[in-house]
């Protein structure tokens, strides 16, 4: 009996640990860039001040309470044209429970932004959370993962892109209806070779997405991105209501259908899927994201990461061919270390074939029993691992 209670126990921790949901916490830290002057905020020694608010898993709700135990993943977010941090609960609402350190750098708030400063803001709040995690005197000292994404909502997002390629630990940026900036996000879009998604509302009037997100999309030279647009979404829908951007909003768009619940429910049905799986290596959450895509009849979106783009380590020790295929899937090997094993997940995140090879570098993958559509092999030998989307016609 104390066999079967201790089993019980077990397994329901288990499910509670899989399904934790942290209590936010809360505390302010000014960084400071000795290179440059101006910025916000004071206390961060000489040169530009950003004070930044952060948000992040804590032992208990409140301000400046213990990081959870672990280490977790940061986000750094730009914030809208004359918009304030505190309009964007929406987003540290969602992610923070999740496991993610959220940083909002509050300079450049005012009429005349420096794109470029905020922009530079952005990249060094990034390498800032680096150096805390592995300060003995921080709040989050062994608790910041190597692992970062900048995102941006309008000038923000436009800023991300100024500023989102200066750094290792950032693994992907995300653009919440992207706005062009001086100097251009556009012209600068071709520097970035890191994952990317990009969102926009089809009915967007503030920034069009003809003028702003999709060429900002365009140029983004990475080898895996995404365009996801809401149908009927507005911009300021990506934040929570906020007198400046309603404002503009209320004068400049028209078509908007959906509701900003609805928009925010459908931008963290994909983000933090996309975040899962670039920042935490969850692939089943890329999975999900995938199938979601194939199935949503509430956005439009491109897909640029189709074939052998999408990578969990880019190497060349792996090839998947032919891609398309009509059934067989041929995979060969080189420089083998250690065992090789292929998982194949059907669209909706089933597993359907899981097989090893010890002695041999290549295997064989036969599709024809199943329906055509997009699978995804996840091929790994030791250390070494890289994510195939295959199509099957």
């Amino acid at each position: 009996m104390k066999i079967r209670f201790l089993l019980v126990f077990v397994l329901l921790s288990a499910v509670v640990a899989l399904g934790q949901s942290y209590p936010i916490g809360h505390t302010t830290i000014t960084f400071n860039d000795p290179t440059r002057t101006g910025g916000f905020g004071s206390g961060g020694g000489s040169g530009r001040q950003i004070q930044s608010e952060i948000y992040y898993p804590g032992t208990s709700a409140g301000e400046d309470v213990p990081v959870e135990t672990g280490s977790f993943p940061v986000v750094v977010f730009g914030h809208g044209f004359v918009m304030a941090w505190d309009a964007y609960e929406n987003v540290w609402g969602a992610l923070v429970p999740e496991g993610y350190i959220v940083v909002f750098p509050r300079t450049e708030g005012g009429l005349s932004p420096s794109h470029l400063d905020f922009g530079m803001d952005l990249s060094v709040c990034e390498n800032k959370m680096q150096l805390e995690g592995s300060n003995s005197g921080s709040l989050f000292f062994n608790h910041v993962e190597n692992s970062t994404a900048i995102i941006g909502h309008s000038m923000g997002g436009g800023a991300t892109v100024l500023g989102a390629a200066s750094s290792a630990a950032v693994k992907t940026i995300v653009g919440l209806a992207p706005a062009e900036t001086n100097p251009s996000a556009i012209d600068s879009s071709a520097l970035i070779t890191i994952p990317a998604l990009v969102f926009s509302g089809s009915s967007d009037g503030v920034t069009p997405p003809s003028d702003h997100h999709i060429p900002i999309y365009n140029g983004i030279n990475a080898a895996c991105k995404y365009f996801i647009s809401v149908t009927g979404g507005a911009h300021c829908y990506f934040a929570n209501s906020n007198f400046n951007c309603d404002f503009g909003e209320a004068t400049a768009s028209s078509g908007i259908t959906v509701t900003r619940t609805e928009q925010q429910t459908i931008m963290n049905d994909y983000l933090i899927k996309w975040l899962d799986y670039q920042l935490k290596s969850d692939l089943s959450a890329k999975v999900a994201f995938d199938a979601l895509l194939v199935s949503d009849t509430r956005i439009t979106y491109q897909d640029d990461c189709l074939a052998t783009s999408v990578t969990e380590r880019d190497n060349s020790k792996f090839r998947v061919y032919p891609n398309p295929t009509s059934g067989i899937v041929q995979l060969d090997f080189n420089d083998m270390d250690g065992e090789l094993t292929v998982q194949v997940f059907s669209i909706d995140g089933r597993v359907i074939e899981n097989l090893s090879s010890i002695n041999s570098n290549n295997l064989k993958v036969d599709l024809s029993y199943h329906p055509n559509g997009i699978y995804f092999f996840n091929v790994r030998s030791g250390q070494d691992y890289k994510t195939f989307k295959v199509l099957k016609y």
